[in-house]
């Protein structure tokens, strides 16, 4: 049932988190005709903006910080809902349906969207560091460019995607800069090793130095401001400045006495709800993905603005098991990588179009005889055309064993 077809009236719809998952959210809402009011609730003292821009274009420069804004003010405006920035939320009241925020505010609706996202996982002591950061909000990204335009020397502790993509901007500016973690190669968790090969040789062509698979055990330090990255093998990689991305942790601490289902995020149904008019939403939702048969939870772009109308429409009485084809890319130099799906590690991988040494490729995932996920190198139109083989695998009956 629609939470507009009480007799009171339109009912009121409280969003916490106001990136892109909580504005995406909003504006469905309106779209498919919600009058009721809305309120949008914001840890960070700015309006929603987009956060991929954040290690790419606003970290080189490329773009001013202005320009990742998601919406105009009079845009916002025109969605007439409440925006309240820089109050995070303390607490949540499942029973009376309300939230308590930092400043005493209480804030009760009929409906609430848990989109709190996810904050860095940290090394001890680098707080005690300057010159140490870490890189997820726009005061991130502000802070990080500023030291890296004074700095020299750049090691990024971390091996996925954000820190690949930190690496490859900090070359493009002429730092010199040293990647390193506990796997083979850049990406090797997302997108295997023979993807991650080909990475590593862009990276190493470009200049940056690949100091991985070994662990980093601490941070070396003098006069309060970082000087080292300290490895499990005793090594020290000297450094003026230090990325830290080794992941992420679901935002669920304000949730710890709420009694809802906390375990890698906020666990829901396939309707992405966590108790009755409780609903999660973006990087801290860990849902039921019907087609899987299990539960996911996807830190990626699309992903929050999928997953937000999939919300907006449950909440409205219109909604269905949310079961995606995840996406999700990566710009690194001249590179564009596009995923489409799943790639499992024990995945048997075969490229399909395109050549794996020309760096233009389309690679396919299989795992137990399904298509899991395609991967676009520089090959966009390819890899979404090959979309639907996942979709076809997702529909096939599980293998039995």
């Amino acid at each position: 049932m629609s939470i507009d077809d009480d007799a009171g009236g339109p009912a009121r719809v409280l969003v916490v988190g106001a990136s892109a998952s909580g504005l995406t959210t909003v504006e469905a809402l309106r779209r498919k005709g919600h009058a009721g009011p809305i309120t949008v609730l914001g840890d960070e003292p700015h309006a929603p903006y987009d956060r991929p821009p954040l290690s790419k274009q606003v970290l080189s420069g490329a773009w001013e910080p202005e320009r990742a804004a998601l919406r105009t003010r009079d845009v916002l405006a025109a969605l007439d809902a409440e925006f309240v920035f820089g109050d995070p939320a303390v607490a949540l009241d499942v029973v009376g349906r309300s939230v308590r925020t930092e400043s005493g505010r209480e804030l009760p609706a009929d409906a609430i969207v848990i989109a709190t996202g996810v904050r860095p996982r940290q090394l001890p002591g680098q707080q005690d560091l300057a010159g140490v950061h870490v890189l997820r909000t726009l005061d991130d990204c502000l802070a990080l460019r500023g030291d890296l335009l004074a700095g020299s020397r750049l090691v990024v502790v971390g091996e996925g995607v954000l820190g690949s993509e930190i690496a490859a901007t900090a070359r493009t500016l002429g730092l010199d800069v040293t990647l390193t973690g506990p796997l083979a190669a850049p990406m090797a968790l997302q997108v295997g090793p023979l993807v991650s090969g080909v990475l590593a040789e862009l990276h190493t062509e470009r200049g940056v130095k690949l100091r991985l698979g070994t662990g980093v055990v601490g941070l070396t330090g003098e006069g309060g401001r970082v000087t080292g990255v300290r490895l499990a093998t005793d090594e020290v990689l000297p450094a003026d400045v230090v990325v830290v991305a080794i992941g992420a942790i679901p935002a669920t601490e304000w949730l710890a006495d709420s009694g809802l289902e906390l375990d890698n995020g906020v666990v829901c149904d396939s309707r992405c709800r966590a108790e009755e008019g409780i609903y999660a939403v973006g990087d801290v939702a860990r849902w039921h993905h019907e087609g899987l048969g299990r539960l996911v939870r996807l830190e990626n772009r699309t992903n929050a603005t999928e997953q937000a109308m999939a919300v907006a429409a449950e909440i409205l009485g219109e909604g269905r098991p949310y079961t995606p084809v995840p996406y999700f890319w990566t710009d690194q130099y001249d590179a564009k990588l596009q995923v489409h799906g799943f790639l499992p590690a024990d995945a048997e991988v075969d490229v399909v179009e395109g050549d794996l040494t020309a760096r233009r490729f389309v690679a396919r995932y299989r795992s137990e005889g399904r298509v899991t996920g395609v991967l676009g190198w520089n090959m966009p139109k390819q890899a979404r055309l090959r979309r639907q083989e996942i979709v076809d695998g997702l529909d096939a009956p599980a293998p039995t064993h």
